[in-house]
Parts: C-alpha cells; sequence; structure tokens
C-alpha cells in the first residue's frame, strides 16, 4: 500500500527572487504602510498578491524603524541602534548589569562591596562601639598596670584616623561600581522601553491597515450585495 506524498507550493519573494514554503512568507496585506513604502521604493511592483520572505522582511523593518528614529530623535547613539538590531534578529535585548559586572569584577573590587556592606551595617557599628567602650575602660579605669593608651587616648585617635583614611577610599571605590551597575540599569531600561514603543507602535500600524483593508472588503461585499438586490428587483418588474 503506497501513501501519495503531497508537496506544499513554494511561493517567490518579491525582493530577493528566491522561493521558500508559505509558512516562511508573508503576504503583502500582513506588512505596513511604512514598511510596504519602503518595499516599493526599493522593489517596485509592491502590491497584491506579493509576498516577501522573514530575513528580506526584517531587514526593511530595521530600515524603517531607524528612519522613523532619525526623524524623531536625530542622529542615533549606541544604544538606538542596538535596539534595531534586535528587531532585526528577534533576539532578546535586555540585559542583566549584576552579571556582566560580577564577571568583569577583580578580587580588590568584589572586597570593597564586602567591606563598603559591611561598614554600612548595624553589626559594624555595634561591634565598633563596643570596642571603643572597652579600649576607653581599659585605659581610664586602669585594669591593667600600665595602661597602654592613657587619656587623651592618642593611640585610639591614630587607629580611628588610619581606619577612616582607608575606609574612605575603599566605600568610594563601591560606590563607583554601584553608579556603573546604575548607569547599566538606566541603559539596559531605555533599550526595553524604546524596544517596546517601536513595537507597539508597528503594532498599531498594522492593526490600522488590517482594519482598513477589512473595510474596503466589507464596503465591497455590501455593493455586491447591493447590485444583487437592484438586480432580483429588477427581474420581478
Amino acid at each position: 500500500m503506497t501513501s501519495a506524498k503531497t508537496s506544499v507550493a513554494k511561493v517567490a519573494c518579491h525582493v530577493c527572487q528566491q522561493t521558500f514554503a508559505p509558512s516562511r512568507m508573508r503576504p503583502w496585506i500582513s506588512v505596513r504602510p511604512g514598511v510596504s513604502d519602503l518595499i516599493n521604493a526599493a522593489y517596485p511592483g509592491w502590491e497584491a498578491g506579493r509576498h516577501i520572505c522573514r530575513p528580506d522582511l526584517a531587514k526593511f523593518r530595521g530600515a524603517y524603524v531607524e528612519a522613523l528614529l532619525e526623524r524623531e530623535r536625530g542622529e542615533l547613539n549606541d544604544l538606538d541602534r542596538q535596539v534595531i538590531e534586535s528587531l532585526q534578529s528577534g533576539e532578546l535585548v535586555s540585559q542583566n548589569p549584576d552579571d556582566e559586572i560580577g564577571e568583569a569584577a577583580t578580587f580588590g573590587e568584589r572586597m570593597a562591596d564586602h567591606v563598603a556592606t559591611f561598614g554600612g551595617s548595624w553589626t559594624f557599628i555595634i561591634s565598633f562601639t563596643a570596642t571603643l567602650m572597652v579600649w576607653i575602660v581599659v585605659n581610664v579605669i586602669g585594669l591593667m598596670v600600665q595602661p597602654f593608651d592613657p587619656y587623651p587616648f592618642i593611640l585610639l585617635n591614630l587607629v580611628l584616623s588610619s581606619l577612616a583614611a582607608l575606609q574612605a577610599p575603599i566605600i568610594m571605590m563601591s560606590q563607583r561600581r554601584q553608579e556603573t551597575k546604575d548607569r547599566m540599569r538606566a541603559e539596559n531600561d531605555y533599550r526595553v522601553n524604546l524596544k517596546a514603543e517601536l513595537e507597539i507602535r508597528q503594532l498599531h500600524e498594522k492593526m490600522d491597515h488590517q482594519l482598513a483593508q477589512q473595510w474596503d472588503k466589507l464596503a465591497e461585499m455590501q455593493q455586491i450585495q447591493i447590485e444583487l438586490l437592484e438586480e432580483r428587483l429588477n427581474d420581478r418588474r
């Protein structure tokens, strides 16, 4: 018993003239008007009944988005071009700044983060206060035969000054890394928001285009129905 194999007819792309399966093609009616104008300008004859493959459609979409951004924002920056490339490739544009900075962080930078985190905690405040109190009590009450740092606690002042001199640049180093993280998060939010805005705008254009096509079809069907009714009336007369 043999089974007949059915072959799906391939469709030619209007741009590259290559044939693909219908699932990999987009018809003229489903392409946004702005993108259709670019396709027709580069390859005249883009009209109803024509098809375009997905790779070529992605290129024209990218060109349309780039022209749209240039009209609204002027010169494009690197973040805008990253969003355009992500729209063309269909890849995600969001990134995790913590992963990127964590992979490139040195041992000293990681230690600076830990020191800054510990220095801004209640554990450090309580333990440091307890150490100061013990230091002062030991040297004032005279628990030892000879206090190692009698009043006015010159050694303690030296220790505190040295600690502050070391802690300040370490905290500044950690704050600089935090500023880098905040900047990368802001850039990531900008890319995601810009891509969402462009995709929503293209979706609106597509819906408006399809609604216009549906209204044209409904108007044509209504006109045909009116003509049929007029013919029947004329036949009865």
